[in-house]
Parts: structure tokens; C-alpha cells; sequence
């Protein structure tokens, strides 16, 4: 559907070693863009989604990164400006899930560890896109994975929601700053997508059957589902779209208040 749609335009897609992340490298590749990918700790898992990049003819780069750091963020960047070129489609898909921890039981560094994954990694990428955009005098779009739980919430998951729901709020206070200089800022919230956050229920089909009960598509999504929203808002059909969020849940969240 997008094939040539972002011919000469080179991604950034953080945790792009599997899950999400993953699936928006390779469909960016498809749709023509070079793609760099940044891991934390799995080097196959990222060399094997660089080497279907280059299967899309496509030029591919992967980097173990943490975007909880400053320093390594900005070394990101400058090998990928050396190596690649400057990126002008930036998606941030690193993040940790929520472990269903309660807050009167959760510690004081898996607070901090989610808040410096979800939500500082996404400034510090961001930060400097929209710099190295800038100094440039070029446009671009920035795709900020979210969740539906930036907005409904769920028991032992306090850390999540909270940085999930700032991070939506981050992409739209951004979105409102950059849009004189030609660059889009919008999130996509996925609901139950099948990648490694969901392996149970990925491996065995009635953990599958009792998550989608609620669900009115009566399945959870597929990783290549939301990079095609990815590649769509990277993408000229999506330029008027700015500070928006749009959800890919198969209705989830309108299910909330069953029983109410």
C-alpha cells in the first residue's frame, strides 16, 4: 500500500529489536526508507530486523543504545548522521511493560526505571530529531508509541500509566512547538498486540481466548498492523495529522464499563 511512499527518507526506530518496533523498521524499509534500529540487549534480534531491511533494498543500521542516557542518545545520533544520514522520521517504540505491582508494593527504582524508558527516552530522542531537523531547515514526523492506558487504567500498573499518559501529553505539547518548522508529532496507542510483552498469551491459545473476550473484534492485534499506522503518519497521506493519538485497540477501550 505504501511501497515508495518514503523513498529518499531515512527512520530512527527505537527498540527496534523486536515486537513493535520491529514490524515499523520493516514496513518503513518497504515503504522506502533507510532505517536505523537501536537495542538494548538483544544484538540478534536487531541484526536479524536490519537484515530484512536490506532484503527491502533498503540501507540498514543497528545500534545498542539506552535511551534512558543522555550521552549514548547523542552518540546514537551522530553515528546514524555518519552512517546514514540525518534522520527525518523519528519512532519511539523502547518501553517496558507494566508487571502488575501495586503502589504500596512497588520500589522506588521500577518507578524510575519506567519513567526514564517511556517517558525521558522519548525526550532525549525527540529533543534531538527536532534539533538536527532544525539546523537543517527540514521537516520531518515523529511517531510516539503510546498505549490505551495513557488514558484507561488498570490495577498494578501505576508506573506505566503514568508515564504512558505524560508521554501522550509530551507529544502533543511538542506537536504545538514544532509545527512552524514542518514537523509532525503524533502517538499511536495500541491495545493487545501480539508481541513478546504478550508471549503467554502469543504461546497458548486460551490465555489468547480469555485477554480477547472483551475485545469487539474478538482478537488481539498484530505488531504489522499498527507499524502500517506508523508508516501512514511517516508518510505525505499523513501530514495534516499533528498532536493527535490514534488508537489501535479493536475497541478495548470503549469496553470499560461492562458491568457498570
Amino acid at each position: 500500500m505504501f511501497e515508495g511512499t518514503l523513498t529518499r527518507r531515512i527512520a530512527l526506530v527505537t527498540g527496534g529489536d523486536s515486537g513493535i518496533g520491529a514490524a515499523c523498521a520493516k514496513a518503513l524499509a518497504n515503504a522506502g526508507a533507510d532505517v536505523a534500529i537501536t537495542y538494548l540487549d538483544d544484538r540478534d534480534g536487531a541484526e536479524a530486523v536490519a537484515a530484512s531491511v536490506r532484503e527491502a533494498g533498503r540501507k540498514a543500521l543497528a545500534l545498542q543504545s539506552d535511551v534512558r542516557e543522555e550521552g549514548a542518545v547523542e552518540a546514537c545520533f551522530d553515528n546514524i548522521n555518519d552512517t546514514l544520514g540525518k534522520p527525518d522520521i523519528l519512532v519511539n517504540s523502547a518501553g517496558r511493560n507494566m508487571n502488575d505491582t501495586e503502589v504500596a508494593d512497588m520500589s522506588l527504582d521500577q518507578w524510575q526505571n519506567m519513567q526514564l524508558t517511556d517517558l525521558t527516552g522519548t525526550f532525549l530522542t525527540c529533543r534531538r530529531f527536532v534539533r538536527d531537523l532544525r539546523r537543517a531547515k527540514a521537516g520531518g514526523a515523529i511517531v510516539n508509541i503510546t498505549s490505551i492506558h495513557a488514558e484507561v487504567i488498570r490495577a498494578g500498573g501505576a508506573d506505566y500509566m503514568a508515564a504512558k499518559g505524560a508521554q501522550k501529553n509530551f507529544t502533543e505539547t511538542l506537536a504545538v512547538e514544532v509545527a512552524g518548522d514542518g514537523i509532525t508529532v503524533n502517538a499511536i496507542a495500541p491495545g493487545m498486540i501480539l508481541t513478546p510483552m504478550n508471549q503467554k498469551a502469543k504461546d497458548h491459545w486460551i490465555v489468547r481466548k480469555v485477554k480477547t473476550e472483551f475485545i469487539p473484534l474478538r482478537r488481539a492485534g498484530k505488531p504489522e498492523e499498527v507499524a502500517a499506522v506508523a508508516v501512514f503518519l511517516a508518510s505525505s497521506a499523513g501530514a495534516y495529522f499533528t498532536a493527535s493519538t490514534l488508537t489501535i485497540d479493536g475497541g478495548l477501550s470503549k469496553m470499560m464499563a461492562l458491568g457498570a
